[in-house]
C-alpha cells in the first residue's frame, strides 16, 4: 500500500511538472475540505476556487437539522476534533481584528459568511462567495484553516461569534 501511494504521489508530481507552471497554478487556485460531524464521520465536502476578488465555495453537508438556518464561518485553525466539539478550530478567522458580524459597526470578520438554509432532507447545499479571503499565503489566506457549520443562525451582531450555537460540522481547507 505504501509503495502504491509513493508511486501515485510521484506520478502526480511528474504530471504536474510535465504540464508546467499552468498546472501548478491551477492547483493553488482550488482547495477541498471534507466535513466531519460531532461523531467524527464524514458528512460532506466543499470545493473552493480562487476568484479575482475572493473565494467561491460549493458546499454540500448532510445530517444537519432539517428545515433550519445555520451559521457558516471560516475558523482560524485547521483542526477539527469532534471529541472536543470542534473547539480545536478556534474562533472566527479575523486577520484584521474587526468586530463580528455584517451588522456590527466595525465588522465583519473575514471569516463571517451569510447563514445557510438546510433543506427538509437535512442537507445543506450552497454556493458562497467570500470577498474578504484568498487561497494564497497572504494574511487573509484560508488554506489550512477550517470551515464550520453551527447549530443556529448567526445574528450578525453578538460578539465574538454571533450567538451561533454549537459546532455541528467542521472541515479543514486543504
Amino acid at each position: 500500500m505504501r509503495s502504491a501511494l509513493i508511486t501515485l504521489t510521484a506520478a502526480t508530481l511528474a504530471a504536474t511538472v510535465a504540464a508546467g507552471p499552468a498546472a501548478a497554478q491551477m492547483q493553488s487556485q482550488t482547495a477541498k475540505a471534507s466535513f466531519v460531524g460531532k461523531d467524527d464521520k464524514e458528512t460532506g465536502r466543499a470545493l473552493l476556487t480562487a476568484g479575482k476578488n475572493g473565494v467561491f465555495m460549493e458546499v454540500e453537508v448532510t445530517g444537519l437539522p432539517a428545515g433550519t438556518w445555520v451559521a457558516f464561518h471560516v475558523h482560524e485553525t485547521g483542526k477539527c476534533d469532534p471529541a472536543h466539539k470542534h473547539e480545536s478550530a478556534g474562533g472566527h478567522f479575523n486577520p484584521d481584528k474587526t468586530e463580528h458580524g455584517f451588522l456590527a459597526a466595525n465588522g465583519p470578520h473575514a471569516g463571517d459568511m451569510p447563514n445557510q438554509y438546510v433543506g427538509a432532507d437535512g442537507t445543506l447545499r450552497a454556493q458562497v462567495f467570500n470577498s474578504m479571503v484568498t487561497l494564497d499565503d497572504k494574511a487573509n489566506g484560508i488554506r489550512g484553516r477550517a470551515l464550520m457549520i453551527h447549530a443556529k443562525p448567526d445574528d450578525n451582531r453578538s460578539q465574538p461569534s454571533g450567538d451561533a450555537g454549537e459546532r455541528l460540522a467542521c472541515a479543514v481547507i486543504q
